[in-house]
């Protein structure tokens, strides 16, 4: 069964050419193309697709607008295409805020230069984020377990947060549940563009309780505040008399993934020698299983994200089945277990979703 894709655009090239990539892939089908947000109303209704790819800026309704009626009415996974502009980073989060999936950036010179890439980049997003329909969108919240937290946040020295697809989304929801003095610094590593990281590290400030920026080389580690690693380059840690600073640096070309979470969570090993607490929470592929490894070699503790909640359960489902976890928890349960491990008493009992 082929996954049906309605592709949401006013640009009548884009229309084509994403058509095009996504016909060209033989798990995918493009079932319909609409000019508006209203038209993608309409047509998500008629045609009950598996997957929308969503452009922003439309005439009659934006992109924002219709995802959140989508949403409401008829809810399908989105993805934004969006501009590489901070006006379009902005208003990405925003659609992200009203139950888009995920974004990939709009780059005509991309689509028609280097075709076939961007089409891989294009259909792989797609058919990862359709195999979890079911669970994302039309799971049935029956069955619970008692599981029990026993984390003392007194024990470790950093926070540290790995995601990638559908993580914009679930680091939002950890960092809006921390209080103002959580007592560790906060490290994210999220899979995302350049031009994208600024914006979000910003809106996470706007939203959250603890202090939130993007990493810059020097920074200081510091307890209630948040880090994020920015798009493009890698960012690591080290030991400076008795601080610890980021560094911030561009790193081997040709890595996958810049930032790296492994990379990153190898450096943490090293310098906070079992003293790290480390979420890996939903994505595609496995960065982050290797330095969940040497973490938890070390005698760190390793979080995952569990199936269900997660967008795509490629990197939680990575570390789970090499056997590093210590918890596997809800996303919605994170940032509360997070809240109750600050505490003396921290034997607690977890309502866990299964």
């Amino acid at each position: 069964m082929k996954i049906r894709v309605l592709v949401v655009d006013d640009s009548v090239f884009y229309q084509h050419r994403l058509q095009e990539v996504l016909d060209a892939d033989p798990a995918i089908e493009v079932v319909g193309i609409a000019a508006d947000g209203q038209q993608a109303i309409e047509k998500t209704k008629a045609l009950k697709p598996d997957v929308i790819t969503m452009d922003i800026e439309m005439p009659v309704m934006d992109g924002i607008a219709a995802v959140r009626k989508i949403m409401s009415e008829c809810p399908t996974p989105v993805l934004m295409i969006s501009s590489a502009t901070k006006r379009g980073a902005k208003a990405t989060f925003d659609a992200m805020d009203a139950g888009a999936v995920d974004f990939l950036t709009k780059d005509f010179h991309e689509i028609v230069e280097h075709r076939e890439q961007a089409g891989r980049e294009i259909c792989k997003k797609v058919i990862s984020v359709a195999q979890k329909r079911k669970n994302i969108f039309q799971e049935s919240i029956n069955n619970r377990e008692i599981r029990t937290i026993k984390t003392r946040l007194e024990d470790y020295d950093i926070l540290a947060i790995g995601a990638s697809t559908g993580g914009p989304v679930a680091v939002q929801k950890v960092l809006k549940n921390l209080p103002q003095n959580f007592p560790l610094p906060v490290l994210v590593i999220q899979h995302m563009p350049g031009n994208f990281t600024p914006m979000f590290s910003e809106r996470l400030n706007q939203i959250c309780n603890l202090s939130v920026k993007q990493a810059e080389d020097g920074d200081v580690l510091l307890p209630g505040h948040a880090y994020v690693a920015p798009g493009g380059l890698q960012t690591t840690v080290r030991k400076s008399r008795r601080e610890v600073l980021l560094e911030v640096k561009e790193g081997d070309q040709n890595m996958n993934y810049r930032p790296s979470i492994d990379v990153t969570y190898q450096s943490l090993a090293e310098v906070f020698l079992g003293k790290v607490l480390a979420l890996i929470l939903t994505g595609m592929g496995s960065d982050g299983c290797e330095g969940a490894r040497k973490l938890k070699h070390d005698g760190s503790t390793i979080w995952a994200q569990d199936e269900a909640t997660s967008v795509v359960y490629g990197m939680p489902m990575a570390v789970a089945k090499a056997g590093l976890t210590d918890q596997i928890i809800s996303i919605e349960r994170i940032g509360e277990a997070l809240c109750l491990s600050m505490g003396k008493n921290t034997d607690q009992a977890l309502v866990e979703e299964i």
